[in-house]
């Protein structure tokens, strides 16, 4: 079975949006947390600032998430990065390795287009319930 789970402040913040989806979803021991832009996780409005600022800021959006799920980052097994500028790699990587010091997860780092807000780059984590 599947189970949504409520993440406080940024769930509400998602459904104000009026976005279809759910932030987390729990299933057959994995957590799975949806593409997180940088959101603040007290008011859930986005995070402006450079790279290195959104990419914290969505980092702990998703470890945040993971928490609501009784999970943590140091579960994950995949992460996925979805970033504005293929530019951005290293910037991303130098902020990335304070998240994940050892035994980092699995990653994919993919350059997209553009999205209907404004960010730079969304994070996305499969993890160990």
């Amino acid at each position: 079975m599947k189970e949504v789970i409520e993440v406080p402040v940024l769930s509400a913040a998602v459904r104000r949006l009026g976005v279809p989806l759910s932030l987390v979803t729990r299933a057959n021991g994995m957590v799975f947390v949806s593409g997180t832009p940088p959101l603040d996780l007290a008011t859930g409005a986005l995070v402006k600032g450079d790279i290195p600022v959104q990419t914290t800021a969505s980092l702990n959006a998703v470890a945040h998430c993971l928490a609501a799920a009784g999970s943590s980052l140091d579960r994950a097994v995949m992460v996925r990065i979805y970033a504005a500028n293929a530019g951005f790699y290293g910037a991303i990587n130098a902020v990335y390795a304070g998240f994940f010091p050892t035994n980092p997860p699995s990653r994919t780092f993919v350059p997209v287009a553009s999205w209907p807000m404004e960010f730079d780059l969304e994070i996305e984590c499969i993890a160990l319930a």
